[in-house]
């Protein structure tokens, strides 16, 4: 069974840093698309960043964009999120998740314009990201 753990989250001011981390587990497939999304209240879910394990470039949302950077730990199955010059709007509850099916390929990707959808069946419980002004 996968298993997804999210740690880092926190309380930061406007401007400030946090980098988020996702440790996954149980799974038996070596590419597929790990990814963060978030949801702050009374809001829709939000893909943010996307990693295909089989390599290439990364998908990030335009409002993350030049500010978040996705990275993937091979040797250890971790997925971080550094998060830099945070924003007030920043705030919300963050989740890993992976998408299996065989075309998670196409959405994980810089090239992809957005928005993050596809079959995110494994997800975590969530760290939350708070950033006051």
């Amino acid at each position: 069974q996968v298993q997804l753990m999210e740690s880092g989250g926190g309380s930061v001011q406007a401007g400030g840093s946090l980098r988020l981390s996702c440790a996954a587990s149980g799974y038996d497939s070596s590419q597929f698309c790990l990814a963060w999304f978030r949801q702050a209240p009374g809001k829709e879910r939000e893909g943010v960043a996307a990693v295909y394990t089989g390599g290439g470039t990364t998908y990030y949302a335009n409002s993350v964009q030049g500010r978040f950077t996705a990275s993937q730990d091979y040797a250890k199955n971790i997925l971080y999120l550094q998060m830099n010059s945070l924003k007030p709007e920043d705030t919300a509850m963050y989740y890993c998740a992976a998408d299996f099916s065989e075309s998670s390929w196409v959405q994980c990707s810089g090239g992809y314009a957005g928005p993050l959808t596809g079959d995110f069946r494994a997800w975590g419980q969530g760290t939350q990201v708070t950033v006051s002004s």
